[in-house]
């Protein structure tokens, strides 16, 4: 069985980043891990590719060749990937063994994972070809300023989670840029007799209903929460990883080593 992270997010929220950060921390704990592009528009990387979308196709070609805009050029990138899983993205699963842990930085375009059923084939691609699949969605913890941005980033996350139907690991990036950290902290817990009132102060009296359903869907159901990512901190890195690890079951068919003691004298 292999295992994977579907690494998703807006654009800007810090994806490649925390790939690399991810990389980083594992070649130093000495643990493997195997980094994916699938944006067909990336450029620059700082750490070594596994696997690479752009050797199938790219958006500067799809641009030039059909004349397509930035958006569009990506869609089509994608449904392309989505033609060649049977082909391409076999072909390079194929090099790797059954637990090898897969990491995929995808592109940041909302559309892909809110209602384009593109990634949700891909991924069950992977779960037909045995790899457990647990999806990471980034959220730049600088756009959380106010109750109004942090239910609209629980509604992007939510529309990810039921379109994917996957395990789900929402994280706060970039929390080493947060000034005010005590602002951030009141998202991570959020108390619903704090965010109501403060978010019909925000919106019109005639959204009042609409913003008591909203609030009760985050509280009561726990459905949508966030982890802080602090990439200055390796325990922060770690903490993270150990709670995707748990999500898709890494480690659990691992042989519990024993050590051997020399029986004491009597």
């Amino acid at each position: 069985m292999g295992f994977a992270q579907l690494v998703i997010g807006p654009a800007g929220s810090g994806k490649s980043t925390y790939c690399s950060s991810l990389y980083k921390h594992c070649e130093t704990v000495g643990r493997q891990m195997h980094i994916v592009n699938l944006d067909p528009a990336a450029e620059h990387f700082d750490y070594p590719i596994a696997m690479d979308i752009r050797e199938l196709i790219s958006l500067e070609d799809v641009m030039e060749e059909l004349g397509l805009g930035p958006n569009g050029g990506l869609l089509y990138c994608m449904e392309h990937l989505e033609e060649n899983l049977d082909d391409w993205l076999t072909e390079e699963l194929d090099n790797y063994l059954d637990d090898d842990y897969l990491v995929f930085d995808c592109p940041g375009q909302i559309e892909l994972f809110s209602h384009v059923p593109v990634l949700k084939n891909f991924v069950e691609h992977l779960q037909r070809k045995n790899f457990n699949v647990c999806v990471v969605y980034l959220l730049d913890s600088q756009f959380i300023t106010d109750v109004t941005k942090f239910i609209s980033g629980c509604m992007a996350s939510l529309s990810a989670m039921v379109q994917l139907e996957l395990p789900h690991v929402n994280i706060l990036s970039k929390m080493d840029l947060v000034t005010n950290k005590k602002d951030i902290e009141n998202y991570l817990n959020p108390e619903p007799q704090t965010l109501l009132p403060e978010l019909n102060r925000r919106m019109a009296p005639q959204f009042e209903k609409l913003n008591k359903s909203l609030i009760e869907l985050v509280d009561q159901y726990s459905m949508v929460s966030f982890l802080p990512l602090d990439l200055r901190k390796e325990r922060s890195i770690e903490y993270i990883l150990a709670q995707i690890d748990n999500c898709i079951q890494y480690g659990e068919d691992a042989d519990v080593k024993i050590k051997d003691f020399d029986p004491e004298d009597d």
